[in-house]
C-alpha cells in the first residue's frame, strides 16, 4: 500500500493538519478478491523462506491462515500456486509455481506504477488539503440534519460524562455532554477536527421580542432563510452570522405561536447532551 503524509494549513489561522493519502491494489476474481498486497507478501514471503511457516511468521499470519489464503488463491488460479515438498535436510517446505513467479512479477510491475499515480495525486493535492478534509466529513452518514465543523476548544471532564466545547467559528461555540469513554475512544483534545451532529427535532426555537429563560448550553442567534411546511411540522432553518446553518423541526401549531417568516431573527436552542460528536479517520 502507498501512503503519504501531507502537513499543510487549512486556514492562515488553523493548526497544522495531517492528510494521509492511501491506496492500494488488487486482483478480483468474480466477487472474491484474492490478490491483495498481503496475499502478494505471503507468496513472496514463500519464494524467500522456503516454508509455509517461515512465510507465515514473516507477514504475521497464523500457519493456519497462511494455508487457507493458499487454498483460496490455489482454487481461483486453478492450479496450484503453491506446492508443499517432503523429506530433505529440513523435513519439507514449500515452493512457488512457474505462475505464482510471473503474478508475483506483474504485481511488482503494476504496484510501481500505482506508485507513481500516488505521487502525482498527492502533488496535486498538496494545495487542496482543506478540499480533501472536506470530502472525508461529507463521506460521514448520518441521519441528523445538522453537522457542523470544527475543532476542540476545551475539555471538561466529570466523574461520568465530559463536556466538550467545539469552536465552529469566531464567536460560536457549540458545547456537547457525552460520555468520557467516548471522549477517550474519539481521542476528543485540545485542537482536533471533530464533527458535531444536531437531530432537527433536538432543536427549539424562539424570537428574541420574549423573554427567554432556557435551561439548554446551545442558544444561537440566527435569521430565518427557510420554512417549509408539511401536514404536521415545518423545517425551519436559521442561518448563523458565521453563515453556517441550523435547521429545526416544529410542530404547523407552534410555528404559527411563533408567527415566525423569512428574514426574522430568531434563536436556535439545543441541550449539550443533543449534540453527538463524530470524527473522521
Amino acid at each position: 500500500m502507498k501512503k503519504t503524509t501531507m502537513s499543510t494549513a487549512e486556514t492562515p489561522e488553523a493548526k497544522l493538519t495531517e492528510i494521509e493519502l492511501s491506496g492500494s491494489i488488487a486482483f478480483r476474481s468474480g466477487g472474491r478478491n484474492w490478490g491483495n498486497e498481503n496475499r502478494m507478501a505471503l507468496l513472496a514471503a514463500i519464494g524467500t523462506e522456503g516454508s509455509i511457516t517461515g512465510a507465515a511468521r514473516k507477514v504475521g499470519l497464523s500457519y493456519k491462515a497462511a494455508w487457507d489464503a493458499i487454498d483460496g488463491m490455489n482454487n481461483l488460479a486453478g492450479e496450484p500456486l503453491v506446492t508443499r515438498t517432503t523429506g530433505g535436510k529440513r523435513g519439507g517446505g514449500a515452493t512457488l509455481s512457474a505462475r505464482a513467479h510471473e503474478l508475483l512479477r506483474l504485481y511488482e510491475v503494476l504496484n510501481r506504477e500505482h506508485e507513481r499515480f500516488m505521487a502525482r495525486l498527492t502533488a496535486a493535492s498538496e494545495s487542496s488539503s482543506h478540499n480533501l478534509e472536506l470530502m472525508q466529513h461529507m463521506m460521514v452518514q448520518t441521519s441528523a440534519r445538522n453537522r457542523l465543523l470544527g475543532t476542540v476548544k476545551h475539555v471538561k471532564h466529570g466523574v461520568v460524562n465530559d463536556e466538550v466545547t467545539l469552536s465552529i467559528a469566531d464567536g460560536l461555540d457549540v458545547i456537547a455532554s457525552i460520555t468520557s469513554e467516548s471522549v477517550q475512544n474519539l481521542e476528543l483534545s485540545v485542537g482536533r477536527r471533530a464533527l458535531a451532529f444536531i437531530k432537527a427535532s433536538s432543536v427549539l426555537v424562539g424570537t428574541p421580542d420574549g423573554d427567554l429563560r432556557l435551561s439548554a448550553r446551545n442558544q444561537i442567534k440566527g435569521r430565518v432563510t427557510r420554512i417549509v411546511e408539511g401536514a404536521v411540522n415545518a423545517d425551519v432553518t436559521l442561518e448563523l452570522v458565521s453563515g453556517h446553518t441550523i435547521t429545526a423541526m416544529l410542530s404547523i401549531d407552534g410555528l404559527r405561536a411563533l408567527r415566525l417568516k423569512e428574514g426574522a431573527e430568531a434563536y436556535a436552542f439545543f441541550k449539550a447532551s443533543s449534540v453527538m460528536m463524530g470524527v473522521a479517520d
